[in-house]
């Protein structure tokens, strides 16, 4: 799966234990309805956001993880996670670039012109 949007936050790397480490990241998305999608980068992977700016356009490629718990008091609990594995910079969007339209000058006036002529067209 992928989320495309804008980084909103990089956060710093945090070495939850002696032999694992995370990075959070929060990409905004494009949408009628924007939302702010946080993104766990764990081990090798967290040196993949060094490079990345707040603001920059991005595609990252995810997998959704989930895991049961039981609290002391028996109950049963679930919880789900985003984890991100490649992050790739989106080409910044600019305005559409169309070809140039020649001005109307650079059209030689139709000669062989007949309004008798039946007008065939469909509409």
């Amino acid at each position: 799966m992928e989320v495309t949007g804008k980084v909103k936050v990089v956060n710093p790397e945090q070495q939850v234990s002696a032999s694992f480490k995370k990075r959070e990241l929060v990409v905004t998305t494009d949408e009628q309805y924007p939302q702010h999608i946080l993104i766990e980068f764990t081990q090798d992977k967290c040196d993949l956001l060094s490079s990345y700016k707040q603001g920059e356009a991005v595609k990252v490629s995810i997998n959704l993880r989930g895991r049961e718990w039981v609290n002391p008091q028996g109950e049963t609990r679930y919880f789900n996670s985003i984890q991100g594995w490649r992050i790739e910079r989106l080409a910044p969007e600019g305005p559409a670039q169309t070809p140039p339209v020649p001005a109307a000058e650079a059209f030689a006036p139709a000669t062989n012109l007949n309004e008798d002529e039946p007008d065939d067209l469909p509409f």
